[in-house]
């Protein structure tokens, strides 16, 4: 089997979730961010761009 190179995104916490609803606590807290500023790497998933789309005013996207 080929190996195929993963693309990675980088996903910060650009806002903070005070006044967000509990449903986008959850979402951003699946993907791994707690903090304000904090960054975390996936990789570039449907999923994962899924659940970006649905915080995507809370959250910082780059490759």
């Amino acid at each position: 089997m080929a190996k195929t190179k993963s693309n990675t995104v980088k996903i910060k916490l650009v806002k903070s979730l005070i006044g967000s609803s509990e449903a986008q606590r959850k979402v951003v807290a699946a993907l791994g961010l707690s903090k304000k500023d904090q960054v975390v790497e996936h990789s570039e998933t449907p999923t994962i761009m899924g659940m970006v789309n649905k915080v995507s005013h809370l959250l910082e996207v780059t490759k």
